[in-house]
């Protein structure tokens, strides 16, 4: 007799699990992507009398002078900076470029490729190479540039979060822009 009174029941809380599960199907959202906007940049000649170069910077970033030859371009909006340190060249440049280099290829092992674009102008006397670091390495974007017998620049992108080149990707490119524009408006004052 118990068998016959439990049939019914389970045939109706079937049926009452179907009919309330009955709703509109699922649908994926759609896929958005990440709107981050930036001001249009606006650059303005930098010149500090104690330091041996000048240059054209975004008007967005806030200067940081560390010593006579160093400072920082902070950009608060994207919490990265700019670090930009000058040493003076005195039969050292060998050494100079190798330190240049090697700090780069240091981040060979977070880094997906290291992409080289040689840099030379030769109205100011410069050349250079600016390395455009792909992946989830600590910096982004660094270069080394010089005159090859008095003046020595190395210039290097930090984000301060976790490296995560996809969200940092929009913010890397405006500051790629940015390093770029500082190479080329680099003027030696010695």
């Amino acid at each position: 007799m118990y068998r016959k009174n439990i049939f019914p029941l389970l045939f109706l809380a079937i049926l009452v699990t179907l009919v309330s599960s009955c709703k509109k199907d699922a649908l994926p959202k759609p896929q958005a992507y990440l709107a981050l906007e930036y001001p249009q940049q606006v650059y303005k000649s930098y010149h500090d009398s104690t330091l041996g170069f000048s240059f054209e910077k975004n008007d967005m970033a806030q200067v940081s002078k560390k010593d006579n030859h160093s400072l920082e371009l902070y950009y608060p909006q994207m919490k990265a900076t700019i670090f930009m340190n000058y040493k003076a060249v005195d039969n050292n440049l060998d050494i100079l470029l190798s330190d240049a280099q090697k700090l780069t290829y240091e981040h060979f092992i977070k880094a997906d490729q290291i992409l080289e674009h040689p840099y030379i102008n030769p109205q100011t006397n410069t050349s250079g190479m600016l390395y455009d670091v792909q992946g989830n390495a600590a910096t982004n974007v660094q270069f080394y540039a010089t005159d090859s017998t008095k003046n020595f620049l190395v210039a290097s992108l930090y984000f301060y979060t976790i490296p995560n080149f996809d969200s940092i990707l929009p913010a890397k490119q405006y500051l790629h822009k940015d390093m770029i524009t500082i190479l080329e408006t680099l003027e030696w004052k010695k």
